[in-house]
Formats: C-alpha cells, sequence, structure tokens
C-alpha cells in the first residue's frame, strides 16, 4: 500500500484478518536521513531470529503507540527519535497462531537542541541490549529492500520513497487538543473561566505528555480558560516551554471574533516549530476550517466535520510541511491516548 491511498484518521490496518485471534499490537519507525541527495533508512538484526527489519516492539500496558514507537527505536538504535508521518502498517499470524500488528511511522533522528523539551518530556530508555540487538546500519533504498528478511517489511518502505520523493518527510507538527473531560456547569459555582478538570480529566492530561513528546512538539499555545491550562500544563512542566495562553481561543472570545483564531492557527502552520494548541469544543470549527483549507484534498475530506469534533482529552496531530503554495498539511492523525 503506498502513503498516497493511506486514509488519514483511519485505522491502515483495518480489523484482524484472523476473527477471534488474540492480538499483539507493537509500534516502531522507518528511520531515515538524507546522505548527498540520497534517502537511507536504519535496519537492525534480531540475533534471536537472525534477521533483519525496522525497530520495533510490543506495546506496554496502557501505553500509546506514539510513545512505544519512539521507545522501541530509542532501545533498539540507541538514538532517540522523533514521529513524523504515519506510514502503512503490517499484520500478520505469528507461529503461535497469533496476529500480530505493526503501526509505523517515519522517523528522523532527534536533535539535542531542537528537541530538548520533548526528550525531557520522555521516560528514561535503557541502552542496547546486543542479546536483543546486535547490529544496526544504515542504507539507501534498494540496498534496505533487498536486506529485510520480511518481504512484507517493504511495504512501508515503499511508502517512504513515495513520500521522500514527493518532498513530503521534512514534516513538522501542529497538534490541535480539546481540553480534558471538566466539571459540568452544573456541578461548577464559579465562574466558567475557572471551571476545572475532573480527576479523569486529570488523568487525560497526564496521558498526553508522552505523546506530545513522541511527535516532537516544541512550543504550548492555549485559551486562558482554566481547564484548558490544566489539560496542557503537565506537558508544559514536563518539556520545561512556557506557555503561551491566549484570550481569544476561549469560548467567548471566539464567538465574538473566530477570524482571530483563524489567524492564529494560520501563525502556527507556518511557524517552523511544532506546537500543540488547546482549546474548547465550540472553537473547533474554525480551527479546523484553516487546517482544512491548508489541507491535501484526502487529509481536508477527512478532517472531522461532525459535533464533537474531538472528545475532551482527544487530539488532531497535522503533519505540515512547506510547499511553494505556503504551509500544507500532508496528513493527520486522530489520537485518543490510554488512561492508566
Amino acid at each position: 500500500m503506498s502513503s498516497s491511498s493511506f486514509a488519514p484518521l483511519v485505522d491502515s490496518l483495518g480489523p484482524t484478518h484472523v476473527p477471534h485471534a488474540p492480538v499483539i499490537e507493537s509500534a516502531g519507525g522507518l528511520v531515515w536521513r538524507v546522505r548527498d541527495g540520497e534517502l537511507q533508512v536504519k535496519l537492525v538484526h534480531r540475533p534471536r531470529y537472525d534477521d533483519w527489519s525496522w525497530p520495533k516492539g510490543k506495546l506496554d500496558p496502557g501505553e500509546a503507540f506514539q510513545t512505544a514507537a519512539v521507545r522501541e527505536v530509542a532501545e533498539e538504535t540507541g538514538r532517540p527519535v522523533v514521529l513524523g508521518v504515519p506510514l502503512p502498517g503490517l499484520q500478520y499470524l505469528t507461529p503461535e497462531g497469533r496476529v500480530k500488528r505493526v503501526h509505523y511511522w517515519a522517523a528522523r533522528q532527534a536533535k539535542r537542541g531542537r528537541d530538548a523539551g520533548p526528550l525531557a518530556a520522555r521516560a528514561p530508555v535503557p541502552p542496547v541490549s546486543v542479546d536483543e540487538i546486535d547490529d544496526s546500519v544504515w542504507l539507501g533504498l534498494d540496498d534496505a529492500a533487498r536486506r529485510v528478511t520480511r518481504k512484507a517489511d517493504r511495504g512501508p518502505l515503499a511508502a517512504l520513497a513515495e513520500e521522500f520523493a514527493h518532498d513530503r518527510l521534512a514534516t513538522r507538527v501542529v497538534v490541535i487538543a480539546r481540553h480534558g473531560k471538566a466539571v459540568t456547569r452544573a456541578a461548577w459555582h464559579g465562574t466558567e473561566e475557572d471551571r476545572p478538570l475532573t480527576p479523569a480529566g486529570h488523568a487525560q492530561s497526564a496521558a498526553l505528555v508522552p505523546v506530545l513528546a513522541a511527535y516532537g512538539v516544541n512550543a504550548v499555545v492555549t485559551s486562558r480558560w482554566n481547564r484548558c491550562e490544566q489539560t496542557i500544563s503537565p506537558y508544559a512542566e514536563a518539556a520545561r516551554l512556557d506557555r503561551i495562553s491566549i484570550d481569544h481561543l476561549s469560548e467567548a472570545q471566539h464567538e465574538r471574533s473566530p477570524s482571530r483564531v483563524a489567524r492564529t492557527v494560520r501563525e502556527l502552520l507556518e511557524s517552523e516549530r511544532s506546537t500543540v494548541l488547546c482549546t474548547h469544543r465550540p472553537v473547533l470549527p474554525t480551527v479546523l476550517d484553516v487546517l482544512g483549507q491548508h489541507s491535501r484534498r484526502p487529509v481536508a475530506n477527512a478532517l472531522p466535520s461532525r459535533d464533537p469534533f474531538l472528545e475532551p482529552g482527544e487530539m488532531l496531530v497535522a503533519h505540515v510541511a512547506d510547499t511553494p503554495k505556503g504551509p500544507r498539511v500532508l496528513a493527520a492523525e486522530k489520537v485518543a491516548p490510554p488512561l492508566h
């Protein structure tokens, strides 16, 4: 499956092809770089299976796919990465009769300066174990296609090559987050601006942290209202980032001037930084309209179009690249971080 046929916001793997079989969920990345104009990818060798494959591994309990992907790549290559556009995943039957599903992203190696904040927000990763991985190598596309042991692994590689051919690998993200679950209006006796998160909402805000870190988010923009600031503060604190609170991202100010929200979203799309913007359900139609105007047609058609657009604590990750016509959203993912 080529990346151009990947349906944004839809699980690219679909349902398992063996009904009622136990499912093993895993995640990984195709780590890429460009040398002398040539796209290269990193392969790892697993002595247990004597095979060459993409770095990947099983999810820990309660772990998001994105968090598992960056953790496993770091554990198997010894270098932290930042996730880019999603790639087609794989699913196959193991010898034990289980269905293994592998979710893949394009991934670039993290840079200590540019990605210092997101790296600070991640859990420590142990050194590479020679019992698990005893070799790794950078290869060009043709050599990598010949070296991978499983023929199916050429599918994500072909998608990566297509993205590179169309200048769609060098991306950043604009993440749109709806604040976590808040105390209901009926149960809150203070002002609307001060209405806080529930305990479940605080759990959602904590679950956002490793996912935002996986995408390399290094700027935080939020509505000034309490429930938004509470949602995004755990990530801002973990990544040691200043939080930019903006009045017009609130429900009341948006109703008075949606054009100011639209201008903010356009500015974030034009920024060189990867940013998360936290706002409210009534503001989302304006935000999504601007994203749609700057999206490839398949992405624009797949953006949420019905209320509530995003559930409390849910995020939309827009992958953005610079083009001659300005910033363009090349792919988008809807992410609901799992709760422990």
